[in-house]
């Protein structure tokens, strides 16, 4: 970390960096994969796909997964802040865990990724279901069981019609945290 810090700013702040794997490991259901931190600075806060809860015009692909949400359980959150989701055992983890402030993927090559393969191959041991969203996260899907597994597109706008939208991925992953014995997440906000 200190090199980066050295060399140019990096987001999100270096107290958040590490703000997934802030609940035991023995406590997580549902790991959520995506792809880098949002790339505006005052969005980045160590949870992939979250925002503060101070944030009110919401990145569209937080929007696409509210919508999701919404017509897949019927929830509706109130705010983009995704913590209440990891207290209740969803880890939220970017493969990359920093990047430029408005720059996407600036880190990608800073080897983050070989630390979040090892996480994940690690955390896929357990009975944990995986949604993996986009490319990025795809390529994870080889240290998860197949049956432990939900795969789509990113909820960007520019996939989330080719196969994100109408996933279910929220349902589908009670469900089978149903046949695992594990209690189904309150995903709602």
């Amino acid at each position: 970390m200190d090199n980066l810090q050295l060399t140019k700013p990096y987001i999100p702040s270096q107290e958040k960096i590490f703000a997934a794997f802030n609940q035991p490991i023995s406590e997580i259901k549902v790991c959520i994969v995506g792809q880098d931190p949002y790339p505006n600075p005052s969005h980045a806060m160590g949870l992939a796909f979250s925002v503060p809860a101070e944030i009110k015009n919401l990145p569209p692909t937080l929007k696409n997964i509210f919508k999701e949400l919404e017509s897949d359980i019927g929830s509706s959150p109130s705010s983009g802040d995704l913590t209440e989701w990891s207290n209740r055992g969803v880890m939220l983890l970017n493969p990359i865990l920093t990047t430029s402030p408005n720059l996407s993927k600036a880190h990608a090559n800073l080897g983050w990724e070989m630390f979040t393969n090892e996480v994940v191959s690690y955390l896929g041991k357990r009975p944990i279901v995986f949604i993996l969203w986009g490319n990025s996260a795809g390529k994870l899907q080889k240290f998860v069981p197949h049956e432990n597994c939900l795969i789509s597109v990113h909820p960007s706008p520019l996939s989330s019609y080719r196969g994100f939208f109408g996933s279910k991925p929220f349902s589908k992953a009670n469900a089978r945290l149903s046949e695992l014995g594990i209690s189904p997440v309150d995903w709602n906000i």
